[in-house]
């Protein structure tokens, strides 16, 4: 009896952790535009601003509501649209809110309200927060593998003009949340202070290159594969122009320290995978990167990409994942990594804050320990 006991104890904790439940959202009242359709966007599906599948419905009385079905036990986080981010809910003064975060471990309803919209008041002047050490390329970079153009930044450490040294290079995606305030939407990682702190403790200095997103490409730009709601994938060609193009520029406009120990590559989210897919695609030209909060829910090839991964390398990953982000996270980046961990001659950091959410504040937290590791000695 006690091992009977014992097996449906197990049983029941397994259907528990596979149990997938719902989650009803009714929008009760709305301060204006209520016309207007509503969205919401979470860690749930990507933090996609106008998904057709996360639109509202009317239900009644002037309400408006939506379902979210067959979603795992987890903490999501999530706000309200109309249809893009600037668009965005706020409090009844036109004030950036936190996520709305919620608890699932069971079906949940839950009654809100939305106080106000972000384009239903002026900008504020955001100021300039960039240091005199991030100087911008280009407005208008060309990508020729895309024939599309792009604003490029660059930090060169503070001594640059005078050392005559050469410097590592690490390339990072979303380039307009890394440095400046008026250029990030939901807050900058503050990168170049960071350096200009960090450099003189560690004496490891780098050049960093910022690229920003593609807009309303980011989705497809960020993805080497097909994805059935986003759309066909252009990252293969976007990882060619890091490599094929915008490396050589950089190599031959400044003083760089050319080969792929040198040289890495990174982002958050999507800006993740895509940093990951460029290691595999060039081993020879990136020799690392910086991951934070893969989305390998939206990748999953990317697993198949890491079994046939081969490097004469010894690349460095440092993987990074919060607690409060979607229920999956910590899991594919722990899958990622058992699979990464298999191979010979690779180093890998991996980092799990229980309360990080999917957010510019917790990268930027992370970034000047994801900075100390990558640039250690080996």
């Amino acid at each position: 009896m006690k091992k009977l006991g014992l097996l449906l104890t197990i049983l029941i904790m397994a259907n528990w952790a596979v149990a997938q439940f719902s989650v009803r959202l009714i929008v009760s009242s709305v301060a204006t535009r209520v016309q207007d359709d509503i969205y919401v966007s979470g860690n749930f599906n990507e933090w996609n601003p106008k998904d057709e599948k996360y639109k509202l419905k009317v239900f009644g009385n002037g309400r408006k509501s939506i379902v979210i079905n067959d979603l795992p036990a987890g903490v999501y986080a999530f706000k309200f649209t109309r249809g893009g981010f600037e668009k965005v809910e706020t409090t009844n003064d036109g004030r950036d809110i936190s996520d709305r975060i919620i608890e699932v471990n069971a079906d949940v309803s839950l009654d809100l309200k939305i106080a106000g919209w972000k384009d239903d008041y002026p900008d504020k002047p955001k100021r300039y927060t960039a240091s005199p050490q991030v100087k911008m390329i280009d407005t208008a970079f060309k990508i020729p593998q895309l024939s599309r153009t792009r604003r490029v930044w660059i930090y060169l450490p503070k001594n640059y003009a005078q050392s005559g040294k050469t410097y590592p290079v690490i390339y990072l995606n979303d380039g307009q949340n890394l440095f400046n305030e008026q250029t990030a939407a939901f807050g900058e990682w503050g990168v170049d202070e960071c350096l200009d702190s960090l450099q003189n403790q560690l004496s490891k200095e780098a050049i960093i290159i910022g690229i920003d997103h593609g807009g309303d490409k980011r989705m497809t730009e960020y993805n080497p594969y097909d994805h059935q709601q986003f759309g066909k994938g252009e990252g293969k060609a976007y990882v060619d122009f890091l490599a094929n193009t915008l490396k050589p520029y950089i190599d031959n406009k400044y003083r760089t320290m050319k080969g792929a120990d040198y040289t890495l590559v990174g982002g958050s989210s999507m800006g993740a995978d895509i940093s990951l897919y460029a290691v595999f695609e060039y081993p020879n030209v990136f020799g690392g990167a910086l991951l934070f909060s893969p989305a390998f829910s939206v990748t999953p090839s990317l697993f198949e990409a890491a079994t046939n991964f081969k490097s004469a390398n010894m690349p460095k990953f440092y993987f990074y994942a919060g607690g409060k982000e979607s229920s999956s996270m910590v899991g594919d980046m722990e899958k990622m990594i058992g699979i990464l961990q298999l191979k010979n001659r690779i180093q890998i950091r991996k980092t799990v804050n229980p309360l990080g959410q999917h957010n510019e504040q917790s990268w930027r937290s992370e970034f000047p320990d994801a900075y100390r590791w990558l640039m250690k000695d080996d």
